[in-house]
């Protein structure tokens, strides 16, 4: 796994992040409508081979990759470069791999900085008006009639129409001027073809630097403008939905990097992940710009203020190919009709986001023990709750130092490194066993290892490893919440001892656990975050009550109560007053995407397998466009979640400052989680209101399953305010 930049590639990010800074100004760029042409920034572009970055070698090009490219157009949309270069682009590789010699004449004009080579987006018609980016200023424009790749040279000046954004638009007829030929047949519309392709990611890489960059102005703006006596950021209904929308801006990031990887491996959907990267971020800018411009309110509508400028570009780059919608149809099609397409060829592309390689035996081990000892006439393998657990599977991998690997063996571990413990843990997925409490275990036993007395230490961690006993979370209160520092458990020092008295809510597992990791209040007058102490507390102690709460997703929770529980204090975790501390290495190891993207895969697949067999108006239900378009959202969301996952434990490995890559990875997750279910369910109704425990019944169950995601292990509310904080560096909302 490798989510940081190859050195040369982090070359061409700053080279490009310098020089649009520095010559696509805001000056600059108003001084460039209402047509949308920077000549200088044109000459200089052209000066230093941008336009030529994927010309092929055998046409003077350098031909560099695809991924290189899209760094470059993610900062001419950072600066909103007010020249027609993707289109430019995708127009010289064509004329390049054309092999015609007209057309490598039109590469040399180029050259000079004073001549520009675009490309008609939609296939070209007699006499049919084409809107073509940078037409207005364009020498020759590259088009494709569904049979010949041509280039044509205005006969007269183009119609240059007021349009939104600016881009250069020209109103262009073909036919109207010289024409040539370059390609003829299936070999130039596989070059138009695989030449669109590519424009779709270059733009989405234009379109996600764009949002970014309107984000970071609104986060500025937010942290200086008060309102009511206070910044602006503070407030949740501005910090909330740009926290959104910078998880969405760079999953879209991370998703291109995912569809170059899946090209250059020819996977089976990446045909598809193409135009659902362009929906994503054509999407994601809308949404953007959208938001940012709210931030600052009715400043935001003046010409004056810049963020104007990205509105209007955030919209007309999304719609110059047309509807960014029917982007989702065509992706479906590709997905479920197995419709063919033309990819482009990506070059190098070093970001990998395969899990590390290393490990494998140990995965083997685990797969090899699980077939031994589950049964899956015994064992459940559909729910995904406590109540699935089984002591006897618990007790097996304890037996083997597979449950804990990466734990000393002290514990009742394998002192496996971090690859064979990740490859390991796979496997619990792979086979369907949930095993709840060996998650929450293995938090806690995290935290006693770290801030655990050496006799704590040895009372519970080897018990721990061996799959003897669990252990559950007692963080929520019922007047808290998910603010865990808000907590009013109080435990009160008694010579060697603590009294506990008070209440917890959700503690999950509890009936099956030895002891409890509770929150506590020591110091009442202390501040919320100074005044908490934590504890790991014998379930077994007098005084302790563990009352079953049963939800609608058929699982069982508990409320647990605590009256006068006294407690040694070699059980406590951390110092006295130092609770923070522990539970932030506690809940950092709770924030993250999971595996959600996993049951969302599996639903949709249920759910496209129902089409194939049902009809609608007399044909098959999987050749309806609408149907399409949803089950293509839904993978594209699913991908995204997976993506944001793979950032937080890429990070992890790399040792990189976490910019709350944890949270925001849970927040999107869940919150598409539940969209994607709720979707899901609605396509196939009404039969998939039935409930049952495979086929059409687990995308029932999943729906309800979905609807706690957002809440447990901190909810979405919470993690978003750390994402706004941290990712965007807005001022703090919460006291």
């Amino acid at each position: 796994m490798k989510l940081t930049l190859p050195e040369d590639s982090l070359l061409v990010q700053d080279m490009f992040e310098k020089f649009f800074a520095g010559q696509s100004t805001s000056e600059r760029i108003r001084a460039a409508e209402p047509v949308g042409f920077d000549g200088k920034l044109w000459r200089d572009l052209v000066a230093i081979d941008a336009p030529f970055m994927r010309l092929p070698a055998e046409a003077g090009g350098v031909e560099m990759s695809l991924f290189d490219t899209c760094l470059m157009m993610e900062q001419a949309g950072r600066r909103l470069a007010a020249v027609p270069l993707a289109e430019a682009v995708v127009a010289l590789r064509i004329l390049g791999q054309s092999g015609n010699a007209a057309a490598w004449q039109w590469i040399e004009k180029v050259r000079d900085g004073e001549t520009v080579v675009t490309l008609a987006l939609q296939q070209a018609e007699q006499d049919n008006m084409l809107l073509v980016p940078g037409g207005a200023v364009a020498g020759a424009i590259i088009l494709f009639d569904g049979d010949e790749l041509a280039i044509e040279e205005p006969a007269v000046p183009i119609n240059t129409p007021f349009t939104l954004g600016g881009s250069a638009i020209g109103a262009f007829v073909p036919g109207s001027g010289k024409r040539t030929v370059i390609a003829k047949g299936p070999d130039a519309a596989d070059l138009w073809r695989a030449g669109i392709e590519e424009w779709k990611l270059l733009t989405a890489a234009a379109l996600i630097g764009l949002s970014r960059e309107a984000l970071a102005m609104a986060a500025a703006y937010a942290s200086e403008r008060e309102a009511f006596g206070q910044l602006i950021g503070t407030f949740q209904g501005i910090s909330h939905p740009l926290a959104n929308d910078v998880i969405d801006a760079d999953g879209g990031a991370l998703l291109i990097w995912w569809t170059l990887r899946a090209i250059s491996e020819n996977r089976k959907d990446a045909g598809a992940l193409i135009p659902l990267t362009f929906w994503w971020a054509s999407r994601t800018a809308t949404q953007c710009v959208a938001h940012s411009l709210h931030t600052f309110g009715g400043y935001g509508l003046s010409n004056e203020y810049d963020i104007q400028l990205y509105h209007r570009r955030a919209k007309s780059w999304a719609i110059a190919l047309g509807d960014p919608a029917e982007q989702l149809v065509l992706a479906g099609r590709r997905l479920y009709l197995a419709e063919p397409c033309t990819l482009p060829d990506t070059g190098a592309v070093e970001i990998d986001f395969d899990p590390p390689e290393g490990g494998q035996e140990l995965a083997e081990e685990t797969r090899s023990l699980f077939r031994k000892i589950l049964d899956p006439a015994k064992h459940n393998l559909v729910d995904k709750n406590f109540e699935s657990h089984d002591w006897e599977v618990h007790r097996a991998l304890g037996a083997a130092g597979l449950l804990y690997p990466n734990w000393p063996e002290k514990w009742g571990g394998r002192g496996a490194d971090a690859d064979s413990t990740r490859a390991s843990l796979t496997v619990w997925t792979e086979v369907g066993y949930a095993g709840l409490p060996r998650s929450t275990t293995a938090l806690i036993g995290h935290v006693v290892q770290a801030y655990g007395s050496p006799q704590l230490q040895e009372e519970v961690l080897l018990r721990m490893g061996r799959g003897e006993i669990s252990a559950a979370l007692g963080y929520t209160e019922p007047s808290c919440g998910s603010d865990v520092f808000a907590a009013k458990t109080r435990a009160v020092r008694d010579g060697e001892d603590w009294v506990i008295n008070g209440q917890k809510m959700f503690t999950s597992g509890a009936e099956l656990a030895s002891y409890v990791i509770l929150v506590t209040r020591t110091d009442p007058e202390a501040p919320k975050h100074k005044g908490i102490t934590v504890f790991l507390v014998p379930l077994d102690k007098a005084g302790i009550e563990i009352h079953p709460v049963h939800t609608f997703m058929d699982e069982r929770t508990n409320a647990t109560f605590y009256q006068d529980v006294r407690v040694e204090d070699r059980y406590r975790l951390g110092g006295v007053n130092e609770g923070a501390k522990t539970l932030a290495a506690a809940l950092s190891l709770e924030q993250s995407g999971g595996t959600f993207h996993l049951l969302v895969r599996e639903m949709a697949a249920i759910v496209a397998d129902w089409a194939c067999g049902e009809t609608r108006s007399g044909r098959p239900a999987i050749e309806d466009s609408q149907l399409l378009a949803r089950l293509a959202r839904v993978h594209a969301e699913a991908c995204v979640s997976e993506v944001l996952s793979g950032r937080v434990l890429a990070t992890r490995l790399a040792g990189l400052p976490d910019l709350a890559y944890g949270p925001a990875a849970k927040v999107f997750a869940t919150e598409s989680f539940i969209s994607c279910s709720t979707d899901l369910i609605d396509l196939a109704a009404p039969r998939s209101m039935v409930r049952g425990k495979q086929g059409l019944g687990l995308v029932e169950k999943g729906y309800r399953h979905a609807t706690a995601t957002s809440i447990y292990g901190g909810t979405s509310e919470v993690l978003r305010s750390m994402v706004a904080e941290r990712r965007l560096g807005l001022p703090r909302s919460r006291a």
